[in-house]
């Protein structure tokens, strides 16, 4: 993807460098091991009733009390001085690895993520047995350098054996060659999902056919068969699920109202880690790039679809919808392509983007879930062509709210309307955060995430809605009532 226009990969001198990438020097190798602070895990202590003080032990439905162990960790850490360097720590550049350092730097602004391996025992939800896991390896250097970043007192770290490890279970970020902060980023959720995935023994599961008329139900047995085979940190924040409706469109058959089709339908609920945007020239908004996105989408030609009721490939048209939205929304700009001689460029539309307040419940089709508000709190952006351009980051501290601009192993706080924040053709991919309003006081707080657990479906974000018992639809409550029922973790 061409090489990176970085400061810190031209300019520093004392770096000395093999066809290998970087050798370090003797003061780097003896590196500084941090203590932890206290984790806790998913064990908690509640009072056995309103009218007695008997604590009684308790499956935490939430990550709660992590997050106010994190925070009260961090200051004691820093003698009180938290607010001075936590997360504030630059990235330094290996030879054209800010693709990653802005990945990383994005990852690190996730509060509940980084409060997961801060002070959680995330050592105890390793699978050992996973084959398309690392065994641990990737999520214990990712934990590492989540320490250096928001415990240690240097302003800058560098992220060799973290680079080293990923290198060895992804060939393709094994060198020092640019790569895409998209991809990159890709594989670590994917890769801290396997080695954490709380299910060790997957049962054979055999995807439903829809036909749309249950559509709220069948998407919650979707996310119920999900589950049986996927349970991580990573699910209960990031991932969301899309409806993904196929229609016949069969030119041989023509219904009475005009149209073509014989009228099958197949509906399917699958999970998604982000979304990828498509951009266009009419696109001057996210919410125009999220339209194009749901758009119908007609199916012909070579790309036609097999119809199992008229038992042959015929026209179709295909809709994407967004049926679940998860905590965390992460967004991917599609602004590299490809042209049909193997070309790559860049798309360099300028797009407004919300830095606060993005209301999604006219995209969110499904009448369950938490009203989906959410706030920016990070930005991996790229400047520059395909050939020669660089990845920097912009992400909002978690203590004085303030927007930070991470250059590799450089650190400056920024006024978000100087930097023009919310509007421009670098944006390549934005980390949101879902909140909530309260009615009394109007002020937010962040979404509480719950464990996802086959046998809790009460925490599912199907079921987190007001006045979930009145629920119009009568199937959901037949769903509810089975999904109870179901005992496996």
């Amino acid at each position: 993807m061409g090489t990176c226009n970085s400061v810190d990969a031209s300019t520093r001198s004392d770096r000395q460098w093999s066809h290998h990438g970087p050798v370090r020097g003797g003061n780097e190798s003896k590196r500084r091991v941090l203590q932890s602070m206290a984790r806790v895990g998913s064990r908690i202590f509640k009072p056995e009733s309103i009218s007695t003080s008997t604590l009684k032990e308790h499956k935490a439905s939430t990550y709660d009390h992590v997050h106010e162990l994190v925070n009260d960790g961090i200051a004691s850490c820093h003698d009180g001085s938290s607010k001075d360097i936590s997360g504030k720590v630059g990235l330094m550049n290996l030879g054209n690895t800010c693709f990653m350092n802005s990945s990383l730097q994005c990852l690190s602004n996730t509060e509940p993520l980084t409060d997961y391996f801060l002070g959680y025992d995330y050592r105890g939800e390793i699978n050992h047995d996973n084959v398309l896991g690392t065994k641990g390896a990737l999520v214990r250097c990712y934990a590492e350098l989540t320490k250096h970043l928001w415990l240690g007192d240097s302003k800058s770290y560098s992220p060799h054996e973290f680079k080293s490890s990923i290198g060895r279970f992804a060939p393709q970020f094994e060198g020092y060659e640019q790569q895409d902060a998209q991809e990159l980023l890709a594989f670590l959720l994917d890769g801290i999902h396997e080695d954490l995935n709380r299910v060790i023994i997957k049962p054979y599961i055999e995807d439903k056919d829809c036909d749309g008329t249950n559509d709220e139900g069948d998407a919650i047995i979707a996310w119920s068969n999900y589950l049986a085979r996927n349970k991580s940190i990573i699910v209960d924040l990031f991932q969301g699920q899309l409806r993904n409706t196929m229609t016949c469109r069969n030119r041989k058959t023509k219904k009475a109202d005009g149209t073509h089709g014989c009228g099958h339908k197949n509906v399917k609920f699958d999970p998604f880690m982000y979304l990828s945007l498509p951009i266009s020239d009419r696109c001057n908004t996210l919410d125009d790039c999220l339209s194009l996105f749901c758009e119908e989408e007609t199916l012909e030609g070579e790309n036609q679809w097999y119809c199992s009721k008229c038992k042959t490939h015929v026209d179709a048209t295909k809709k994407i919808d967004l049926w679940m939205l998860p905590p965390i929304l992460i967004i991917h700009l599609k602004r590299f392509k490809f042209s049909v001689t193997g070309h790559r460029s860049k798309i360099d539309q300028e797009v407004r983007y919300p830095l606060s307040d993005w209301n999604l419940s006219t995209k969110k089709k499904s009448e369950g879930g938490v009203f989906p508000l959410y706030d920016l709190y990070a930005i991996s952006q790229h400047r520059g062509t395909v050939t020669g351009g660089h990845y920097t980051a912009h992400a909002k501290n978690r203590f004085d709210g303030e927007w930070y601009d991470f250059n590799d192993s450089q650190c400056r706080k920024v006024d978000k309307e100087k930097e023009k924040l919310g509007f421009g053709s670098s944006a390549y991919c934005l980390f949101y955060n879902r909140v909530d309003h309260h009615r009394d006081d109007k002020q937010k707080r962040t979404t509480a995430i719950h464990r996802q657990s086959t046998s809790r479906p009460e925490l599912w974000p199907h079921f987190q809605r007001d006045k979930v018992t009145q629920w119009k639809s009568t199937r959901v409550d037949l769903v509810w009532g089975e999904a109870r029922e179901t005992k496996t973790d």
